[in-house]
């Protein structure tokens, strides 16, 4: 029998015993396990990734989570760096919100199928890339999650270093990476992205559950902070000093408008990777509109107060500090305050490891796991993810405003494909409904075993649109390349919608039998 389950609804498998949430919380899985059934092939399935239970993050859960990712220091970076393209600062701003309100819309369209099966990103992509072939978009996400897992984790450590060299002033010379240091990054820095690390670690370790508590404090705090910094800079500078014309050489008339719309795929761009995985956290929602409303306040609503404090802030710092500082970390290194001083990087620095956790922890555990449910559980997933991080020496991917539009450039490249073939499969090819129990059976009979596991269609979409986007990173100009991540999303959305058309016979609607497969 079809059942179409509506919005809200939990799915719940057969012989759970009483009490069986307690005790998978109390040993550290995500929050809300899932439902394995007797059918579901153990190569494919896991607690972890089996649709959930029990699904509760109301819409605040989902608008913490974005004021951690829109509030570290990674987003103020980038935000900041936007200057250096030569906006003043009313285009910097309208630039921000066109690209968050993107970014919002997009984020919809990705949460829905998670929301409505209750399963994270990788095992969604069976339906379109096949049962075994889920772990090419799930290893690519995986890997660029590494990447900025690293990235923030580098960040976060700045400010314990700023923290360091303000108690303790003698550190300084242990703080040049010319002199103490070792692959570009100085002793005390080693110490304190180690600390980073662990903390980060731990945290994750104690499951879904503590990591949404986590995060729910996060977001929160460093507004306080960040309306705090700007009032007391705003106050010192005096109204009348500031200038919003921030950049040395500012670009008129029509020229703007190209820059501009580079800025706006920058923004875009920095949040593809959360984007492209958002499933693994609306999977938890309520309901499709709980994740909706939450989504609505977290990007577009609390972008604009987040993008108005970044422009008043760094405006402030020229007649302050008779420079231009677009990093927080450094404009609260300059406070007179030992006090403000540490307060201020401990908040920045507890905002970037919340959103490390959830957007590049949470998203390889699901992902490395997918790949072998039964040796790769949650957690060792995420605990490659974090050693890997080391190793890609990331203070070396976000080292100027350059650097920053190439990083991000390189990696839409890779994600905007895999985003534009899920969302061609599930809203075009699937007609939003997706047959859950299909997406755990390696039956060659099965509805998303293609062939030998794989949908060579979807493959190849991701790969064309993936290598069309590199070459315009490598060969374009720096503005051209900011496109990477629209140009692969496109050409992979229109490519596997039209070659499933042309290549899947029609097929005829069929009954499910009342106890297979549960069509969502």
């Amino acid at each position: 029998m079809t059942d179409q389950i509506s919005d809200g609804a939990s799915p719940r498998g057969p012989g759970l015993t009483p009490g069986h949430d307690d005790l998978v919380e109390a040993a550290g899985h995500p929050v809300g396990a899932g439902v394995i059934k007797p059918g579901y092939d153990p190569r494919l399935t896991n607690e972890d990734l089996a649709p959930l239970r029990n699904q509760t993050w109301s819409s605040y859960n989902f608008f913490a989570f974005w004021m951690s990712d829109v509030h570290s220091v990674g987003g103020y970076l980038t935000a900041g760096s936007l200057f250096a393209l030569g906006l003043v600062a009313w285009q910097v701003l309208v630039a921000l919100l066109i690209g968050i309100g993107i970014v919002y819309l997009l984020c919809n369209l990705v949460a829905r199928p998670s929301q409505a099966t209750g399963t994270p990103y990788p095992v969604v992509c069976r339906s379109a890339f096949g049962v075994l072939g889920a772990n090419v978009p799930a290893i690519i996400r995986g890997l660029i999650a590494v990447a900025w897992y690293g990235i923030q984790t580098y960040l976060a450590s700045a400010s314990l270093v700023v923290v360091a060299l303000k108690l303790w002033p003698g550190l300084a010379p242990w703080a040049d990476a010319d002199v103490h240091g070792f692959t570009g990054l100085s002793a005390v820095g080693w110490v304190a992205f180690a600390l980073m690390w662990v903390l980060q670690a731990l945290v994750f370790w104690k499951g879904m559950e503590a990591i949404r508590r986590f995060v729910d404090f996060c977001g929160p705090a460093v507004y306080v902070v960040m309306f705090l910094l700007a009032g007391y800079l705003v106050f010192q500078a005096g109204w009348s000093n500031i200038d919003l014309n921030l950049s040395d050489h500012v670009i008129t008339g029509w020229a703007v408008v190209p820059v501009m719309l580079t800025a706006i795929a920058l923004v875009v761009s920095y949040f593809s990777g959360p984007m492209l995985n958002y499933g693994d956290f609306s999977r938890y929602g309520k309901s499709f509109a709980t994740v909706k409303r939450g989504n609505f306040l977290g990007l577009p609503v609390n972008f604009l107060v987040f993008a108005i404090l970044v422009v008043l802030t760094a405006a402030a710092t020229r007649p302050v500090f008779g420079e231009l500082i677009d990093d927080p970390v450094q404009t609260v290194a300059r406070l007179d305050s030992t006090t403000a001083v540490v307060l201020g990087a401990l908040t920045f620095m507890i905002a970037t490891i919340g959103i490390n956790i959830v957007a590049n922890f949470v998203s390889p555990a699901f992902d490395f796991s997918n790949v072998n449910p039964q040796k790769i559980s949650w957690r060792m997933g995420g605990m490659i993810a974090a050693v890997g991080s080391v190793l890609l020496t990331p203070w070396n991917l976000y080292s100027s405003p350059d650097v920053i539009h190439y990083t991000l450039d390189t990696l839409g490249a890779f994600i905007g494909p895999l985003y534009g073939v899920l969302i061609a499969d599930y809203f075009l090819v699937k007609k939003q409904k997706i047959d859950v129990d299909a997406m755990y059976t390696l039956s060659p009979t099965g509805k998303y075993f293609f062939r030998g596991g794989y949908n060579p269609v979807a493959i190849a979409a991701t790969a064309v649109g993936a290598v069309l986007a590199m070459l315009l990173v490598l060969m374009g100009s720096s503005d051209v390349a900011s496109f990477s991540w629209f140009l692969g999303a496109g050409i992979a959305f229109v490519l596997h919608w039209m070659l499933t058309r042309r290549t899947e016979p029609p097929r005829t609607p069929r009954r499910e039998s009342s106890d297979g497969g549960r069509v969502r």
